[in-house]
């Protein structure tokens, strides 16, 4: 699957706000936002108004890089709110904070999703004491997420172990920081989510089609 690879805080200057795709970098007085908080390109400082279906896409645009997810991951994401019981902007955001990289971003196993989602693909981590080196694994309620012992004495884990003891997580997550493990104890909800972006515009723009 093809992947992004041009500069991250483009995208953030593009929605205007820090999405935080760096890690502690966008916490200083480095981040693009802070030295330059418009749109990038020629035409960036002239600010349009936006069309409808612009406000739609850009809800949609900056959902989907706050995640780190492809296009065509975010409409399966999308189909399957659609098809379940329930709000569905509130279970598309449950199933996109319940992926495995997520999870170890909230609880401070990387400084940001990237980070985290390459430590999955390490195999760093366990999922009910088993080896998940898949980013997008989704985790259900009473799943456990853990540091694979062998990889504890690693430098870079070791420093990561330090902020899940110091890290607040979010409510939905039970964390042990002595046994250095993580249950999710219910499917966040859309209020548990600290991106902001207006989730209806979302639908809107999927309703459409």
């Amino acid at each position: 699957m093809a992947r992004y690879t041009g500069a991250s805080c483009k995208k953030c200057r593009r929605e205007g706000q820090k999405l935080f795709l760096k890690g502690e970098r966008c916490n200083t007085g480095k981040c693009a936002i802070e030295r330059r908080a418009y749109a990038p390109g020629q035409h960036g400082k002239n600010k349009a108004k936006l069309s409808e279906y612009g406000l739609q896409l850009r809800a949609k645009q900056k959902t989907k890089v706050y995640y780190g997810v492809s296009e065509a991951q975010f409409v399966k994401y999308y189909e399957e709110a659609f098809r379940r019981e329930g709000v569905t902007s509130d279970i598309l955001f449950g199933l996109l904070e319940t992926r495995l990289d997520n999870v170890c971003y909230r609880l401070g196993l990387g400084s940001s999703r990237r980070e985290s989602r390459q430590l999955v693909g390490y195999e760093m981590v366990t999922v009910n004491g088993k080896k998940v080196n898949i980013p997008s694994y989704q985790l259900r309620v009473g799943d456990v997420v853990a540091i694979r012992d062998e990889k504890k004495d690693n430098t870079t884990v070791k420093a990561m172990i330090e902020n899940i003891k110091a890290k607040n997580v979010p409510a939905w997550l039970e964390v042990d920081k002595e046994k250095l493990t993580a249950k999710v104890i219910r499917i966040p909800a859309r209020a548990d989510v600290d991106l902001e972006v207006a989730e209806n515009l979302i639908i809107e723009l999927y309703s459409k089609n």
